[in-house]
């Protein structure tokens, strides 16, 4: 880091491996990383104790198949890579076969209404996370939690009374050696197991987030994902709602996930009295950011990191996704819904503050207004430091090109370039 405070990652393409990241990327021994859709459904029935009912069968399993037939076809992860991503549809299947065995032991779960929920939606790196974050502070919404989001439901007996959860123990310690391996995450994206996390985990479980994408390069997925309806997959998060609202109240949520942005009108199917609140920000400026970030955790995932490989990857999934947001932008009427423009919304938050209250239709009481302005003080911008990117270089992306592509976007929000 500079003197000024400015963050300089210099060896993106080129990457100096410590110890710790040499031995992530070479993952644990005896783990099969070529294991299918069968014998990730047995082991998540393992992990559960012998549960074995997945609930209802809506398309995850041919989605499982789908992503990892496109994971054999990125040759470019590490076995350590490959090894985290199976591990992941591991836990979340576990996750699924407990949500179905409390449900079933339950059912008046799933009368639990969710009542008029507060939806974030935004490219990635457009101050989605601060939102969601900073109205979480509001005691009357409920919102997620990293670990909540990892495991929604305990695998074992409650803690004691004032004792940690020993989920949220082990999100914390997970994430710490993550951060302890790039210590730079924290100035773009930190993970803390204690902060309010994107609900697109609550998809992982019917396998139809794009968190897939984050952590391999994977095109036959995607086209896979858009070419069918993802209603579905919101109907099960609403299920998963349902039970963490039964396990913890209010059943007001607060709910956040760049994917929503481009399933637009599955969550107006799903939520039909949610309020939707989108963040806009130029996108050579999300993907200048994005890029950087993603190439910076490469270094664990991939050999050899390919930065260019990336940006071309990811210029195109930030096409689609804003693409399916101006075609479906309209299945939220203007009471229901909000677009806010990045400098607008850093420019002046009070003023997003009182708009997202007028909108959601939640009284802004003293009491909320002291935490929420709290907050801000609390979590200036740029805290950690800033990161200085550098799209034109390292990832060798023409900016005036680029500009031009995403001029269908620039026409329907007038939002401001940054340099």
């Amino acid at each position: 880091m500079s003197k000024s405070g400015d963050i300089v990652i210099d060896d993106l393409a080129q990457p100096r491996l410590t110890p710790a990241i040499e031995a992530a990327r070479a993952g644990p021994p005896g783990f099969d990383e070529e294991m299918g859709v069968d014998q990730i459904l047995a082991r998540a029935v393992d992990l559960t104790g012998g549960l074995d009912d997945f609930g209802e069968e809506t398309g995850f399993r041919e989605r499982l198949g789908i992503v990892l037939q496109a994971l054999a076809e990125d040759r470019g992860l590490t076995r350590g890579g490959r090894i985290t991503i199976i591990d992941h549809a591991i836990r979340v299947m576990a996750n699924r076969l407990r949500i179905e065995h409390l449900v079933k032991r339950h059912p008046e779960i799933l009368d639990i209404q969710i009542d008029r929920p507060i939806f974030i939606a935004g490219l990635p790196r457009s101050g989605t996370t601060h939102l969601v974050n900073w109205l979480a502070r509001d005691e009357r919404l409920r919102s997620l939690t990293l670990w909540e989001s990892e495991e929604p439901v305990p695998s074992g007996p409650p803690p004691a009374p004032g004792a940690p959860d020993p989920r949220a123990l082990r999100s914390a310690e997970m994430w710490g050696h993550f951060e302890a391996m790039l210590p730079h995450m924290a100035a773009m994206h930190g993970m803390d197991a204690a902060s309010i996390h994107e609900d697109n985990e609550l998809l992982y479980m019917d396998v139809n987030s794009y968190n897939w994408e984050w952590q391999a390069r994977i095109p036959r997925w995607t086209d896979h994902y858009f070419a069918h309806d993802r209603t579905i997959s919101y109907r099960y998060e609403k299920k998963v709602l349902q039970v963490l609202t039964w396990q913890r109240g209010p059943n007001r949520w607060l709910l956040k996930s760049p994917q929503h942005m481009e399933n637009l009108a599955a969550i107006r199917s799903v939520f039909p009295d949610a309020a939707m609140i989108i963040t806009h920000r130029d996108p050579v400026a999300v993907i200048r950011s994005l890029t950087t970030m993603l190439s910076y955790s490469d270094r664990i995932r991939r050999d050899p990191v390919d930065p260019p490989g990336l940006a071309s990857l990811w210029i195109g999934r930030i096409e689609r996704l804003l693409r399916a947001c101006i075609e479906q932008r309209a299945a939220w009427p203007a009471d229901q819904s909000a677009d806010l423009l990045f400098h607008d919304y850093m420019a002046d938050q009070e003023r997003v503050m009182r708009q997202v209250y007028d909108l959601a239709g939640l009284p802004l009481t003293a009491d909320a207004e002291r935490a929420l302005l709290a907050y801000l003080n609390e979590n200036p911008r740029n805290r950690h430091g800033r990161v200085i990117y550098d799209l034109e270089g390292v990832f060798g992306v023409d900016t005036a090109a680029l500009r031009e592509r995403f001029a269908f976007y620039y026409e329907r929000f007038p939002v401001k370039w940054e340099d």
